[in-house]
């Protein structure tokens, strides 16, 4: 999985999310707009993470593994039972 770039800074942070209150739009494929970042903590529980890129990646998060979110590439989460997390944004 990518690393996020020394050079970003956060600018913005969601509200704790869990299995029944995340925004269905994180449910299937979507992306971030040019030169933003972002973080997917999980605070309980699990996630699974896909990154839908030239080489598919399906990462387990938990409080231990956090996501990465690049630019423009295509993205899912799933809830792996009861979970609570958030995502913070970068620039």
């Amino acid at each position: 999985m990518k690393k996020l770039p020394n050079n970003l800074s956060s600018y913005k942070r969601t509200s704790d999310f869990n299995e029944t209150t995340m925004p269905k739009g994180l449910l299937k494929a979507h992306q971030t707009p040019d030169s933003v970042w972002a973080k997917i903590i999980v605070l309980k529980g699990k996630l699974e993470y896909s990154i839908n890129s030239k080489v598919p990646e399906t990462i387990m998060l938990d409080k231990d593994n956090i996501g990465i979110i690049e630019p423009f590439v295509l993205h899912q989460v799933k809830a792996i039972g009861e979970v609570v997390f958030y995502l913070e944004f970068y620039k």
